[in-house]
């Protein structure tokens, strides 16, 4: 704070002993959630060059997105990735976005989704389609509502539909997850607003992509229920890598079910009766 004194001998002496401090207090310092904002604004005009500093400011979330932008080009694919984590902060702020999406430490991944952000794709006219006729044919109000949301959906931009799928309710998020768009998709799957519900149903979709199915099996709290464990198995639209390895966590009954269905992979089916069979060879007599 003393940096900016209006006093310029105050103000240089802060800078000279600002100068003397460890990288690793500064650090620390930086990660605080209650850091103060003149903090990040130093450390944003005055600390260029400094990949460590840049990604601390991109992994917390108290560090406005104005501040992260100035740093943009020395953040690294860590930096880069807490920000993808937290779309809500990136989608707030479009320019840091659009600086992100020319950063040359991306993983090539983190390109492919940062470029999504400059795009202006419409939702598909097929989706539009199928959520129209996914409404209930004798639930009038809940047709228009339905469309009505539909076709503001429909003038909205990326970043638009970005912030729809944080933070809008269980309509916009059944919607969405079917974005033509990947980073819409990842918001929809990092709204706080999501149920366990939801994503049992996501999990057994097979109309979403197999970004969304594969999201889901790396998320540890969305794997703790064994319904979505279980929809995964049995959803043909699961890459078959993720199928595959989550076959050990199935109960002998849902095992054998898969085993005998033709809906799913025959490599899936063929693995799942192979590993019945050894459960039930490794059962002691009775």
């Amino acid at each position: 704070m003393l940096t900016m004194d209006s006093d310029p001998a105050v103000a240089q002496r802060a800078k000279s002993c600002l100068l003397t401090q460890s990288l690793e207090s500064l650090q620390a310092a930086l990660a605080r959630p209650d850091a103060d904002l003149k903090l990040f604004e130093y450390c944003a005009d005055e600390m260029s060059g400094r990949p460590e500093v840049a990604d601390r400011m991109a992994a917390n979330a108290a560090c406005p997105a104005e501040f992260v932008t100035r740093v943009s080009a020395d953040l690294t694919s860590v930096g880069i990735q807490a920000l993808l984590d937290n779309l809500d902060r990136l989608s707030s702020y479009p320019a840091l976005g659009i600086a992100l999406a020319y950063s040359e430490a991306a993983t090539p991944e983190q390109k492919e989704l940062l470029a999504e952000i400059e795009t202006n794709a419409a939702l598909e006219e097929k989706v539009i389609e199928e959520a129209v006729a996914a409404a209930e044919p004798a639930a009038q109000p809940e047709v228009k509502k339905r469309q009505s949301l539909l076709q503001r959906m429909a003038t909205m931009n990326i970043v638009q539909r970005i912030q729809l799928a944080v933070k809008g309710g269980r309509e916009e998020r059944m919607l969405l997850i079917r974005d033509p768009n990947k980073i819409v998709q990842r918001g929809v799957l990092q709204s706080p607003r999501l149920t366990d519900l939801e994503i049992e149903n996501f999990a057994a979709m097979t109309n979403v992509s197999q970004e969304v199915l594969r999201i889901i099996s790396k998320n540890r709290n969305f794997m703790k229920s064994y319904v979505v464990i279980k929809n995964l198995t049995k959803n043909p639209k699961a890459p078959l890598d993720v199928s595959l390895h989550l076959l050990p966590h199935l109960t002998p009954t849902d095992l054998k079910q898969l085993a005998a269905n033709k809906n799913v992979p025959e490599t899936l089916r063929s693995t799942a009766l192979k590993l019945q069979r050894q459960r039930n060879s490794a059962r002691p007599p009775s």
